[in-house]
């Protein structure tokens, strides 16, 4: 049994479980840097849905992954224990499943390099705070908030260029840190940016070289004196042991890099290429929010978005294919994309442009295609079918060329079929319809004429279109006048699909 320090939560750890620790760390950042397969994470926090940016990020790393053969992880980040929740984990892991990103590692599916949410990982990072400490890369300090302010003060009042933290504790003598220690002293973890570090320098994949000015790092805190991680270091900590490569997420992140260098650099870990991608804009120019309609992925779900049209959509938002095509189907994402594709610039979201690849993908689908993904399973949940054995294969493939071509929406399809299976009882009329097409003088007759002329004809499209098209010259009437009265009578309103493939859909005992 050996002591370690209270505040890291490993009191009378066994010495053989620190050093297993230890050995993990090291064996994983080992493995990291010998191989040369990409591996990516997504790491979202658990504190809401989550948001197209999110998503983005999320389609970004999945794309790249399969188009390099790699290893896509899901990892949660849900160190904030005022705002994560686990339902808000299940409400992100629904939210990919959607999107169609399966993770090669994570929730649900386990992985070498787990546990893969960080409230489980905290033991690995104690022990790779302790091994900084160890080897004097890392250092205890005990400035109190107001010792940081009156410091940060006499910084500002001489017009000190650096005005961080002034590494008041940086020096301290260890014997005299330990002794303050066991008296119970509070203190924070810092790390050792060290003195003669030059510039730092990213090498990022989408914005190129970026240059930050080593001088203006301070020995910034690791672990805080309750005993838990800073993200700058728990996030490093997990990329580290789990390999990663690659690390894409937003420009939001780009101010972070430096020290997350830093900590890299001083657990012995190789960096990965960072490629910080541009934030999301409204129309206005402004980020994105809820001002501008919709940002979460479940809110465009349940509007009725396909799945594959939104993650298309989303993934036009900073990078193109080859700068023309806009139908990138899912396949093709995963094959092509590459970050040298992807814009610096910020993208702007369009709900237009979404609509119309939604239509597209629609408008594509084969006729059966469109029955079995839409057609039928939103029939199914309005309840005008309990399935397709009550209706022979030939009439739902009737019903679904006549129901596609005018679905922007999965529910539009309950809408377009609402007259076709309704029957003479239970058919709704529209009023305004009713007080055009049908409540003038002259109209019974009309309805009269049609109902003759249909009684004995084969009940076909082709068939109804030929009986009724005499009956405007017969009646010395115009054809829309006649046409709007059988329309009206038929489907309860003036706005419906071809009148005669209505009719063969409905019936000729109904109609």
């Amino acid at each position: 049994v050996i002591y370690a320090d209270t505040a890291l939560h490993i009191t009378f750890a066994p010495l053989v479980l620190y050093n297993a620790w230890v050995k993990q760390l090291n064996l994983s950042m080992q493995g990291a840097s010998m191989s040369s397969d990409v591996r990516v994470r997504f790491a979202p926090s658990p504190t809401g849905k989550l948001h197209i940016g999110g998503a983005r990020t999320a389609i970004y790393n999945w794309a790249f992954a399969r188009a390099n053969g790699g290893t896509f992880i899901l990892r949660i980040d849900d160190t904030d224990p005022t705002r994560s929740t686990d339902e808000n984990t299940q409400i992100i892991l629904r939210a990919m499943r959607w999107l169609g990103l399966d993770w090669d590692e994570g929730p649900e599916v386990g992985g070498e390099h787990g546990p893969y949410a960080q409230t489980e990982r905290l033991d690995l990072y104690r022990a790779a705070a302790q091994k900084l400490w160890d080897e004097v890369r890392a250092y205890p300090c005990f400035c109190t908030p107001e010792k940081l302010a009156e410091d940060r003060a006499a910084a500002q009042a001489r017009k000190d260029p650096f005005q961080g933290y002034q590494r008041t504790c940086r020096n301290i003598d260890p014997a005299e840190a330990r002794a303050r220690i066991d008296a119970g002293e509070p203190y924070v973890l810092r790390i050792k940016v060290p003195e003669d570090r030059g510039d730092v320098v990213i090498h990022d994949a989408v914005h190129g070289e970026v240059t930050f000015n080593a001088r203006e790092l301070d020995d910034f805190v690791i672990f805080r004196s309750d005993g838990t991680p800073t993200y700058n270091f728990a996030t490093v900590v997990d990329d580290a042991m789990m390999g990663i490569t690659h690390v894409i997420r937003g420009d939001d992140h780009l101010s972070n890099t430096p020290r997350q260098v830093m900590v890299y650099e001083a657990l012995g870990a190789p960096v990965p290429t960072f490629a910080h991608i541009s934030m999301i804009l409204g129309a206005d120019g402004k980020k994105l929010s809820k001002r501008h309609g919709a940002t979460s992925v479940e809110e465009y779900r349940d509007q009725g978005y396909l799945s594959d049209a939104f993650v298309n959509y989303l993934a036009l938002l900073g990078w193109s294919l080859d700068g023309e095509t806009t139908i990138v189907p899912r396949d093709v994402l995963a094959s092509k994309f590459s970050l040298d594709h992807v814009s610096k610039n910020p993208a702007t979201f369009d709900p237009k442009k979404l609509d119309w690849i939604q239509a597209e993908y629609i408008r594509t689908m084969t006729d059966k295609e469109f029955a079995d993904k839409i057609m039928v399973p939103e029939l199914h949940e309005a309840g005008m079918i309990e399935g397709n054995l009550e209706y022979d294969e030939a009439w739902i493939d009737a019903l679904a060329a006549i129901a596609k071509p005018r679905t922007k929406f999965p529910a539009d399809v309950v809408t377009v079929a609402s007259p076709i299976f309704a029957t003479a009882e239970t058919l709704e009329y529209d009023e305004k319809s009713v007080a055009k097409g049908l409540a003038k003088e002259g109209m019974g007759t009309i309805l009269n004429e049609a109902e003759a002329a249909l009684a004995d004809v084969e009940w076909t499209p082709a068939a109804i279109d030929a009986a009724l098209e005499p009956l405007p010259e017969k009646l010395d009437l115009k054809k829309r006048i006649v046409f709007q009265a059988v329309r009206v009578a038929i489907c309860g309103n003036l706005v419906s699909p071809p009148l005669s493939d209505t009719m063969a859909l409905i019936g000729r005992e109904d109609c």
